[in-house]
């Protein structure tokens, strides 16, 4: 890693002397650089205008990533650089660059009471609290409605029950569904298929960012794949809109 960010740096070193690149407008709030569409999600929300993302969505798993000479050039000029803590990467390359950027370690978690939690953490240190707030208010309504939608669907008007992978497991709050028990994230061993299949959910919440197939193949159990990292839009409320149609298909 550290010859890799040793010839980073030199090559930013090199962009750096050739011709000076056409100014953009600047967007509102702090220039942020954040890992994955994640962070940026949480960012956008908080009230950030002007985000970078490193990692493409083509990377399943972030710590894997080999950082590039551009990715250099975006946290050296950014003002923030927010990651998670398994993303070592990104404060290392942050201090190759020379940055001054903050670091700011980003708490992944949807589920409802922590995301608004963190959204309100990040815009008062963006300075951009009016926006964080605004957020949390249309993020209450919309979790509102979502969950009433698949309330909906409920089969039978019955309350589901469900075991969910560790990172998918606030997915059974909107779903309003029983959380009989969670794995992961390790791929689950042939005992603790065993005791979720025991536990008679009639649904498994996978995480697809993570996935390693079906968990319990031999369970009259429904698998639901769900997602975690917004889209390119970097929208957070797009990730539970996506969950809530995915989750009410499968109870329909």
């Amino acid at each position: 890693m550290a010859v890799r960010l040793l010839a980073l740096t030199a090559a930013l070193l090199l962009a750096g002397c050739g011709t000076t690149a056409t100014p953009q407008p600047r967007q509102t709030g702090p220039k942020v650089v954040a890992t994955t569409s994640w962070e940026a999600g949480f960012a956008k929300a908080a009230g950030a205008g002007d985000v970078t993302v490193i990692v493409p969505k083509s990377v399943l798993h972030a710590p894997d990533y080999d950082p590039k000479p551009s990715d250099l050039k975006a946290v050296a000029d950014a003002d923030y650089v927010l990651y998670a803590s398994f993303e070592s990467f990104a404060p290392k390359i942050t201090d190759a660059a020379g940055s001054k950027a903050k670091k700011v370690e980003v708490a992944l978690d949807n589920s409802r009471d922590k995301v608004k939690a963190e959204v309100t953490r990040l815009g008062e240190l963006f300075g951009t609290q009016d926006a964080a707030k605004k957020w949390i208010a249309g993020f209450d309504a919309e979790y509102a409605r979502l969950a009433g939608e698949v309330k909906a669907k409920w089969p039978g008007g019955q309350q589901p029950k469900v075991v969910a992978q560790m990172f998918v497991g606030y997915a059974a709050d909107l779903a309003g569904a029983e959380l009989l028990g969670v794995y992961g994230p390790e791929p689950v061993t042939a005992s603790q298929v065993a005791e979720l299949r025991n536990k008679g959910p009639q649904f498994v919440f996978e995480n697809s960012h993570m996935s390693t197939g079906t968990v319990l193949p031999d369970a009259n159990a429904e698998q639901v794949d769900l997602v975690n990292y917004p889209d390119d839009d970097n929208d957070l409320l797009g990730v539970y809109r996506a969950n809530a149609k995915t989750i009410s298909d499968a109870l329909a």
